[in-house]
């Protein structure tokens, strides 16, 4: 398998859970991968692994595993295409989410060597302040927080952009709104946040995009199917694609 030489790393994380960041996650890989990048998604909810569970894959090896038995991680990926992989994480195992420093220098040693084989690697977080999440986000090249209108995701999200700055020295962030009713309340909320974070961490927020509620993408994730693939043409699958173009953007300030 041919190497990469600068893959693009980014965590799709959010402080809260339900504002449905591992369905975007996925729905971005795919959309990633249509535009003939090869992409790589990690599930980063180390201790209740679900991208698994909306893919409805079969998974016989995880990251646990890989961590335990000094295996090769790329014997490990799941390809849903010829250029779309997942890594898949375990369920149910709690002291996966408190990883020691040993075992996170090992999974960052095995990311590192995963991640060249791939353009993309998209690391789907739990949710939360949790160490496994501080961690992959401070791992990753691009942090891309996602946020809900729900104030109570605005508070949550602040809470994570608060610890990141100050205690790991974090100072880019993009937001990614979903669950919006229009572009212009994905723009709004994120305004909100944008005026508090830099009156009082002193960050400048960048607004990535807004994907709208739709019937479609429920439906969708009850098929355990991605949303773009059901339905391409909807305003949400749509906004995806747009996002996926922002997203090589990214790679482009990074080469």
């Amino acid at each position: 398998m041919a190497r990469i030489q600068d893959p693009v790393t980014l965590c799709i994380t959010s402080g809260k859970g339900g504002v449905g960041k591992t369905s975007l996650a996925i729905n971005l890989a795919f959309a990633l991968a249509q535009k003939d990048q090869h992409v790589l998604v990690v599930d980063g909810d180390l201790g209740l692994a679900n991208v698994d569970v909306l893919l409805r894959l079969s998974v016989q090896t995880t990251i646990r595993d890989v961590l335990e038995s000094g295996a090769d991680p790329l014997e490990s990926v799941i390809y849903l295409e010829r250029n779309l992989g997942v890594l898949p994480a375990s369920s149910g195992v709690p002291e996966m989410v408190t990883l020691g420093p040993e075992e996170q220098a090992q999974l960052g040693e095995i990311l590192t060597s995963i991640a060249r084989h791939f353009n993309y690697v998209l690391i789907d977080t739990a949710a939360g302040i949790g160490p496994s999440v501080l961690w992959f986000n401070n791992f990753v090249s691009h942090n891309i927080i996602v946020l809900s209108p729900d104030p109570a995701s605005l508070t949550d999200g602040y809470a994570l952009l608060k610890i990141l700055s100050r205690d790991y020295n974090r100072n880019r962030f993009y937001l990614l709104l979903n669950l919006v009713s229009s572009e212009q309340e994905g723009r709004q909320t994120y305004e909100i946040l944008q005026r508090v974070a830099k009156k009082f961490l002193n960050l400048d927020l960048q607004y990535l995009g807004a994907v709208p509620q739709a019937n479609e993408v429920q439906e969708a994730v009850l098929k355990q199917v991605p949303f773009i693939q059901q339905a391409p043409q909807s305003k949400a699958g749509q906004a995806v694609f747009i996002l996926a173009d922002r997203i090589e953007m990214l790679k482009e300030k990074q080469d």
